[in-house]
């Protein structure tokens, strides 16, 4: 039977869309679940202020009446604007092992970009830096984090198959907390503070820390300006993300530098892992989950690196190093014996660098794929059109059920 592809265009297309990975990676021992509630904000237009740039689309695959994959197309004009690439990206991307369905799945994606001129295709990639980045291409042994995407090892080698090639890639480490601060540490700490007037904001809950948000996201605005597809966050999308998650901030895991003017330097966002407990959630924070993330705060052995910047102009000069002591300090402290450190680019030999001073080990990497027009591979995305039946919102195809839950609201919201 033929691939059917749907578009999602109702609340219940949606909640299909958003639940589809809970049932494929149903009781993986490695995957980890998202938080619903975060899913459903991301990708919906009246919630997410990406949507005054980004258009974006989105599809299901259908075979026998079960869903097969799922898919989003997204257009970020402001990329477009700043990086000169007529881009489009692909994210939110699940499928069974099914190449037929992979095939469908990419021609729908490709075809809705040539339509709007694009002149290639890159992901997983999200409206934001903030959104999940990249595919996993080694470590699929590993506990996944919910700051990074999991998926089978059959993913990259569907990819392929259909012409996409390696962009860039990001690595991941595993770092082992010594037992002591080393004293070469301490005293290069003390000589950064003095030399450059840094110090550092001794916060004891979240709420110190909020006065500081915006400016945060400014030293990251400007941190990451040259990296990889960045697009500067504004202003709305600042006090989404400031509202969204700055209350769970952990002050003991996230340092804050200040210059002598009391300007913000730089920063590190670290959390007690919540992998374990996701997986016991199962993406709901209702009625109980919410209790599994309270304990896995309580008690971490592990955290996880989500986010770190320091302002250009003290790039180099020893203030990283300074965030990197001062969070191994209260590591130390609290008996952590390990940090992930989520993704970062594998030619960015400064962030890399301070983990030769630490037990470490590189256990994972995802890439970016990319498929411009005209690369060889296109002719099987072609071939993929011809079997994809595209079928209208209305004709009410049955799709298995995965996990029950609600959404508020609506997607679109004048839709049912």
């Amino acid at each position: 039977m033929s691939i059917a592809i749907k578009p999602v265009e109702t609340r219940r297309d949606l909640k299909r869309f958003v639940e589809y990975p809970f049932c494929l990676y149903q009781n993986h021992p490695h995957w980890v679940p998202p938080l619903l509630l975060d899913e459903f904000h991301t990708l919906r237009r009246d919630k997410n202020p990406a949507f005054e740039y980004c258009e974006a689309k989105y599809w299901l695959a259908y075979k026998n009446g079960k869903t097969v994959g799922r898919i989003a197309g997204i257009i970020n004009r402001r990329y477009i604007e700043k990086w000169g690439n007529k881009y489009a990206r692909f994210g939110w991307v699940d499928f069974a092992d099914d190449p037929e369905a992979v095939a469908a799945l990419f021609g729908a994606v490709e075809q809705w970009a040539k339509e709007h001129g694009m002149t290639g295709l890159h992901g997983p990639l999200g409206f934001t830096d903030m959104d999940h980045e990249g595919m996993l291409v080694e470590g699929f042994e590993e506990l996944g984090t919910l700051a990074a995407i999991y998926n089978h090892p059959y993913y990259p080698r569907r990819l392929e198959e259909l012409g996409f090639a390696k962009d860039v890639d990001w690595v991941e480490f595993e770092v082992k907390v010594p037992k002591t601060l080393p004293e070469k540490a301490e005293r290069v700490e003390g000589v950064v503070m003095r030399k450059l007037g840094l110090r550092v904001l001794e916060a004891k809950s979240a709420r110190q820390m909020l006065p500081y948000a915006r400016e945060m996201f400014q030293v990251l605005n400007a941190a990451f300006a040259p990296i990889y597809s960045f697009v500067p966050l504004d202003d709305r999308q600042i006090e989404m993300y400031t509202k969204q998650y700055f209350s769970f901030i952990k002050p003991d895991y996230t340092k804050l530098v200040l210059d002598a003017e009391g300007k913000v330097a730089g920063f590190v966002i670290g959390m007690p892992s919540l992998s374990r407990a996701l997986q016991k959630a199962k993406g709901r924070l209702l009625p109980f989950g919410f209790l599994h993330l309270l304990l896995a705060m309580r008690k971490p052995t592990q955290i996880d690196l989500y986010l770190g910047a320091v302002r250009p102009d003290l790039q180099g000069k020893g203030a990283d190093a300074l965030l990197m002591t001062e969070i191994t300090r209260s590591a130390i402290r609290n008996g952590i014996v390990s940090a992930e450190t989520n993704i970062e680019l594998e030619d960015n030999v400064k962030v890399q660098s301070h983990w030769k001073y630490f037990e470490a080990r590189q256990h994972k990497r995802r890439r970016c794929y990319i498929k411009r027009w005209g690369q060889p591979g296109i002719e099987t995305a072609k071939g993929a059109e011809e079997r994809v039946l595209v079928i209208p919102a209305e004709a009410g195809i049955q799709s298995q059920r995965v996990h029950p839950s609600t959404i508020h609201n609506g997607f679109p919201p004048s839709r049912e």
